[in-house]
């Protein structure tokens, strides 16, 4: 369908009527002229399907390849291949998954803090947390804190970022829990109302704000057995 709906708009075709003419040919073609298209010889057919992988390819890709960066280069000579190899809706699918995990992988240092004194509330100290948490950015989470310098109180603010996923939150806690061990205490602020209602059920202090966001994040909660499940 792709290589069919590429030549239909290299030849001209510019509205839908022209894609709607195109599939309703093809179905006549199939369900009533099948006899007559099997009299034409193998050879031409396969000449065909050439000027149609001709006329399918992006060859301006190549040229990209030494532009985009390295990822989305390996993405597009790894869909080439498996294509080749196997077929058009594989190479799709290994293409999305490959591309998924270099933005887990890309997103993962993505992860920061940015260290102030808060205002409101004296001696306390404010991580400004940027970018998203969530399971390939956990653990960098967990390196950012300098649990043993900071004062007895400890405001995480996370309105630059976007907690994601259940090991998301099991970082939160794993934070908080540091920090209470060496009797400190810690705050949290601009989360969203699933992770209040996640995180209230464990002991953690949650700041109210008004300017909390609205997002759901990947896991759910067992109300009967108090537990977060993936």
């Amino acid at each position: 369908m792709i290589g069919q709906s590429m030549i239909n708009v290299k030849s001209g075709g510019r509205t839908r009527l022209s894609g709607v003419s195109a599939a309703i040919f093809l179905l006549v073609f199939i369900l009533y002229a099948s006899s007559l298209i099997e009299l034409i010889p193998l050879a031409a057919l396969i000449g065909v399907m050439f000027m149609v992988v001709i006329g399918t390819f992006a060859w301006h890709s190549i040229k990209l390849l030494k532009i985009v960066p390295k990822s989305d280069a390996l993405v597009i000579i790894l869909v080439t291949f498996v294509t080749v190899y196997a077929d058009l809706a594989v190479a799709v699918i290994v293409g999305v998954i490959f591309s998924a995990l270099v933005y887990a992988w890309n997103a993962a240092s993505i992860i920061r803090a940015t260290e102030r004194t808060s205002k409101s509330e004296l001696g306390a100290k404010v991580y400004e947390i940027e970018g998203p948490l969530f399971f390939g950015s956990a653990q960098s989470f967990k390196e950012i804190f300098k649990i043993e310098n900071d004062p007895s109180l400890v405001i995480l603010d996370f309105a630059k970022s976007r907690v994601v996923d259940q090991s998301a939150l099991k970082a939160i806690e794993d934070i908080a829990m540091n920090y209470s061990l060496s009797n400190r205490t810690v705050k949290l602020r601009c989360l969203s109302k699933d992770c209040h209602k996640l995180l209230t059920d464990s002991g953690q202090l949650i700041v109210d704000s008004d300017n909390d966001p609205e997002y759901g994040i990947a896991v759910d909660y067992d109300v009967k057995l108090g537990r977060i499940s993936g």
